[in-house]
């Protein structure tokens, strides 16, 4: 297993950014007005394997000793990303997913080639049967807490800021807070929006508690990609400042927003990536030009029409 001290930095997603250049897309921005308000939108939807996390994991990947096998647990997009990163730099994979992840994400897993396991009811339970099966010549790969993944996914906002440097703030869907620990990073002074399902709310928890607590995760229709019962220590250290702004959204404020997404602009997302665009319309983000990141799509998707 890898061990890790230390924060990540803005130096490391600078450095992460040439590691992933061979493997990642570098994907669009939009600009676009929602309502009579002019908006960015970040199409990291359009990412290989369907989502950001593709990033941190070739990131992760990339450094240190080449390992035997690659382990990791998911509730899905995570395990999609490792998957198709250990593919792209020759490892075999295996993931670990709860009985409960979602069958678009699950089946995409195994046609990459990754050995997939599903095991318990929970991912918390998925990922401690995912650790007892790593061996001295494997590397366990957590899905959001550790430097190198959040350094990957960090990458995401570097663009951002390349690309559209006017916005004043950064919207994200946070499940254990990876890429919006990685999107603070890379942002310098700007404000990062965490953005959460009302019944998958460990970040808002954490700030609130003034550390990482465990929490209850309740049905939502973003639960299997924002379904952490508690924030990544790592992610909360980043993320625990002034600059992060938390937000609840709910499931029927999701569902409106992914509709709009698709009736307005064609852009097909899953639910969790339509959740920073719920708190937008909700006035609930004190910014004069967000940029939005549609963070994946990579569930069962259909219009509502």
């Amino acid at each position: 297993m890898t061990t890790f001290v230390g924060l990540p930095t803005a130096a490391d997603v600078a450095a992460a950014a040439e590691t992933i250049r061979p493997y990642a897309r570098r994907t669009p921005v939009m600009r676009t007005s929602v309502g009579g308000r002019e908006v960015v939108f970040k199409l990291e939807h359009l990412q290989l394997a369907g989502s950001f996390k593709l990033r941190g994991a070739v990131n992760a990947l990339s450094r240190g000793d080449r390992p035997v096998r690659v382990v990791t647990a998911s509730g899905g997009n995570h395990g999609l990303a490792v998957a198709t990163a250990a593919t792209l730099l020759g490892l075999p994979a295996t993931v670990y997913v709860p009985e409960s992840a979602p069958e678009s994400k699950t089946r995409r897993i195994e046609a990459i080639g990754a050995t997939l396991v599903r095991h318990g009811g929970t991912y918390a339970e998925a990922a401690k049967a995912a650790l007892a099966a790593v061996t001295a010549q494997d590397r366990y790969l957590p899905a959001y807490d550790h430097p190198d993944v959040i350094a990957g996914q960090g990458t995401m906002g570097a663009e951002i800021v390349a690309d559209a440097p006017e916005v004043d703030a950064v919207l994200v869907a946070v499940g254990g807070g990876g890429l919006a620990a990685g999107t603070a990073l890379a942002i310098g002074d700007r404000t990062t929006v965490a953005v959460e399902p009302e019944g998958c709310d460990a970040l808002h928890a954490a700030l609130k508690a003034g550390r990482p607590v465990d929490t209850e995760v309740l049905d939502s229709v973003a639960a299997s990609a924002l379904g952490a019962t508690r924030v990544g220590d790592l992610p909360f250290a980043v993320l625990n400042s002034p600059r992060t702004r938390s937000v609840l959204v709910s499931d029927a404020e999701i569902l409106a927003a992914q509709e709009l997404l698709w009736e307005e602009f064609r852009l097909a997302v899953e639910p969790a990536a339509a959740a920073p665009l719920a708190a937008w319309l909700a006035d609930r983000v004190p910014a004069e030009l967000p940029c939005i990141v549609l963070c994946g799509a990579n569930s069962a998707w259909a219009t509502a029409r």
